[in-house]
This record gives structure tokens, sequence and C-alpha cells, in this order.
């Protein structure tokens, strides 16, 4: 994989645990709210949406504006267009 892939496809995971955190947005808040700490947060987020450290930062760092419908067809309308740049697909 060279390094374009390699950017390419982290960008689509962070653009698909965005989108995935605004379609469960009440369960991120609810793990964000019950957490102790930033740390404890990003390590429950990750759980929750099944992504690493950078998705869950990602997530953490979203904000509240960006849960408007427009938005969210905007990032995934973007991780859409990622994924068709990708030469598998996926």
């Amino acid at each position: 994989m060279d390094e374009d892939e390699r950017q390419l496809r982290q960008q689509l995971m962070l653009h698909e645990a965005l989108v995935n955190a605004i379609d469960r947005r009440e369960e991120v808040f609810q793990m964000i709210e019950d957490s102790e700490d930033v740390d404890e947060a990003i390590r429950r987020v990750g759980q929750l949406l099944g992504v690493g450290e950078l998705g869950s930062r990602a997530v953490l760092d979203l904000q509240a504006r960006r849960f408007t419908r427009d938005q969210r067809q905007a990032i995934a309308s973007y991780a859409e267009e990622l994924r068709s740049r990708l030469p598998d697909g996926r």
C-alpha cells in the first residue's frame, strides 16, 4: 500500500467513525458522560464504535454543530468519495 492509499484509508476511517458517532450520538454522549476523564472517554468511545484512539479522538473533538442532518450528509458524502478513490473501493 503506497502512502496516498494509506492516507485515504485513514481519512475514510475517521469520517466513517464520525458518521457512526452521529448516528449513535445518544450512546456516544452517555459513554462520554459516564467517563471519569478524557482518556477513559477515548477508550470507551473507541470500544463502542470499534475504532482506535485516533478515531475516538476525532469523535470527541467533533463540534456539536456537526450533528445537523446537512453536516452528517456532508461527512458521509466525503467518506463515500474517499471510498471510491481506493483501489478496492472499501
